[in-house]
């Protein structure tokens, strides 16, 4: 059997399916990362990881496919040259290998070596100046990966269901619940007008409830929910709820469903497991959405390692990161319809938590307006130092959405553009926030304390006084002119607490590389840190609030070249230069009544790492509050933008 369809069959056990993956055996590799052997699509020779010496990988995007070189220069993968092509899944091409064909020339060229043979087929293995070792890609072409997700209980359920997809790299069409106030016929008429790639049904507890897992199925089977693409293929139903409802289950569906069976994702109600279901779902995306979208056969058979949803590759390099490090950190990727937030906490039981929310109408051309709609042009305005005419920018912002590939030409234009920025990065981390909690439903030992609280479990668990590493991607935030404007909107956006490590993506190589972590995890992290990875600098800013001119904060600063000491008031900004690769030791004390992660006004003494940006103390308070008169906003709004710098010229 053909390598590439021998990795797409399915073990016989459907409770616990997952891909065989031919190519891939582990071994233990000298770092003593586990690392797998891989065995290229196009080569019956296994390669063992250490012996990879050119990596090709690419991302398939909506409009764009973009591709890069990884090779290994002094014994240290390092990422070499990029390029990048239109997306060619849509028609006249209707045939993804075209862009993918089309980005790896371009890197070819950049590289000065040959990766695309006389018949439009990648060169494998490397053969001296030609080829590469392995192929590997992520994918969001066409839409992404979409999913319909039904559960009993919204809040409880639904939400484990609706975590493992969101993980898996999907986006959430809806979510069915029985609590969900719609009536059945509503609900059987929603399913119906949606055209999900796959459904997701969670219900119960192992041993629980039968009876309201079966009414969820009744109203999936007469719905007959159709896939996206093509109409020759059966839909792909995930159930991952009561185990002992799964035969009940499967015979409500008739041959029109390809039914898979896995563990429950709340097997009891103080326990989630979501790896089952999200590990399948990325076996249907491969083996069903991929295999029938234009083009993706062929994609899975150069692949050397299975295609992952893009937003799933980019949690997984997130997780490897926090993991390594033992960090808590939070991802943020900004585009032009949607937002995606990422965050790895430290959880309750002291293992890392990972989350990903989709804010789907939150975005910078396609959504700016229902960014403006929903903060409110007050709230946008706020981050403007400058005079500006609102039904100009209203006009603006309407062209936004009808040419959403243009970029600001004036600096007023720049100014608006990040203003609305903060806002969409502000509302889509709420929205984080709110989905990121502790497992409601839980019974808990509830003490006198909790008397004035009316939630049991559902608490969120970023807490931003633990955060350490603040990650920016997509193109507001990585291709603006200055990296002070780059860390001020994210700063004003999340408000950091205590002491915060900030970065930037280069060029969006986080799918890439999470992909890649699959395969080489030591070579994904060597290429995060050395290449993809821009630090910015650290935000130093203490929680709470108080009166303009308060002292706030006392500090002391050494680094090679500078030792300084000073204090600020309440309401200030202030940059130090630190530059990359550099460290400092600062001793900063906190006024009475602002904390910096020992308690309110004890001091705290950390080693900080510069950046592009350099050190930041930040006095503003936490929460931020804004001025609400306008000319009041705008001055201080003009002080911090002087601060910083942020739209010098030179």
């Amino acid at each position: 059997m053909d390598l590439a369809a021998l990795g797409r069959t399915s073990r016989k056990n459907e409770s616990t399916t997952r891909l065989e993956k031919p190519y891939i055996a582990s071994v233990v590799c000298p770092s003593s990362v586990e690392c797998p052997v891989i065995v290229p699509s196009s080569s019956p020779s296994a390669i063992h990881p250490d012996d990879l010496n050119v990596i090709l990988a690419t991302d398939c995007g909506s409009t764009t496919t973009k591709a890069i070189l990884i090779e290994k220069v002094d014994g240290v993968y390092r990422q070499t040259h990029r390029g990048e092509a239109p997306t060619t899944v849509e028609q006249p091409v209707a045939d993804v290998t075209a862009g993918v064909v089309n980005a790896a020339l371009e890197v070819g060229e950049l590289a000065g070596r040959r990766l695309i043979d006389d018949n439009g087929l990648l060169i494998r293995p490397s053969q001296g100046p030609d080829g590469c070792d392995i192929y590997i890609s992520t994918s969001s072409a066409g839409g992404g990966l979409q999913i319909l997700v039904t559960g009993v209980v919204r809040e409880m359920s639904a939400a484990s269901a609706e975590r493992a997809s969101l993980g898996a790299g999907a986006i959430v069409l809806d979510v069915i619940a029985s609590n969900d106030r719609r009536r059945p016929h509503e609900q059987i008429a929603r399913i119906r007008e949606l055209r999900p790639d796959m459904v997701v049904m969670a219900g119960g507890t192992d041993g629980g409830t039968q009876k309201h897992v079966l009414q969820i199925a009744e109203l999936i089977a007469p719905a007959k929910p159709r896939p996206r693409f093509g109409g020759n293929y059966k839909l792909p139903v995930i159930f991952a709820g009561n185990k002992d409802a799964a035969a009940l289950v499967a015979k409500t569906f008739d041959d029109s469903i390809t039914l898979s069976v896995v563990d429950n994702v709340r097997p009891v109600l103080e326990r989630e497991n979501l790896a089952p279901a999200r590990d399948m779902i990325h076996d249907l995306f491969l083996e069903h959405v991929m295999a029938h979208a234009p083009g993706y056969d062929k994609l899975i058979e150069w692949a050397d390692a299975p295609i992952m949803p893009t937003p799933g590759a980019v949690g997984d390099i997130l997780q490897q990161i926090a993991k390594t490090r033992g960090i808590n950190c939070v991802g943020v990727d900004i585009g032009g319809a949607t937002t995606d937030v990422f965050s790895v906490f430290t959880g309750a039981d002291g293992l890392p938590v990972f989350n990903r929310t989709v804010s789907a109408n939150l975005g910078m051309s396609y959504s700016i307006s229902n960014v403006c709609a929903e903060a409110g042009m007050a709230n946008v305005l706020r981050w403007v130092h400058v005079d500006m005419d609102e039904r100009e920018l209203r006009n603006r912002v309407k062209n936004k959405m009808i040419r959403p590939t243009t970029i600001p030409q004036t600096l007023e234009a720049l100014i608006f553009e990040q203003a609305v920025s903060r806002e969409a990065l502000r509302l889509a981390y709420i929205q984080h926030k709110a989905f990121a909690t502790t497992l409601k439903g839980v019974q808990q030992q509830r003490t006198i304390a909790d008397t004035f609280s009316q939630s049991a479990g559902g608490g969120s668990i970023i807490d931003n006084m633990q955060l350490d590493l603040l990650v920016a991607s997509g193109g507001v935030l990585s291709h603006a002119p200055r990296m002070e404007q780059t860390a001020l909107m994210m700063i004003d956006a999340f408000e950091p607490e205590g002491f915060t490590e900030i970065a930037k993506d280069s060029i969006f190589m986080m799918p890439h590389l999470g992909v890649l972590a699959s395969v080489h995890p030591r070579a994904a992290l060597e290429v995060f840190e050395r290449d993809c990875l821009i630090a910015l600098g650290t935000v130093i800013a203490p929680r709470g609030t108080g009166k303009t001119g308060q002292l706030c904060l006392e500090y002391e600063i050494t680094a090679p070249g500078l030792t300084e000491k000073g204090s600020l008031v309440y309401g200030e900004l202030r940059r130090y230069p630190l530059a990359l690769g550099q460290t400092a030791r600062v001793v900063a004390k906190p006024a009475r009544g602002f904390d910096l992660g020992n308690g309110p006004g004890q001091p705290v003494e950390r080693e900080v790492r510069g950046g592009l940006v350099g050190l930041i103390l930040d006095t503003r308070g936490r929460p931020l509050a804004l001025p609400v008169n306008r000319e009041d906003c705008r001055r201080v709004m003009t002080d911090w933008v002087g601060a910083m710098g942020l739209y010098e010229v030179g």
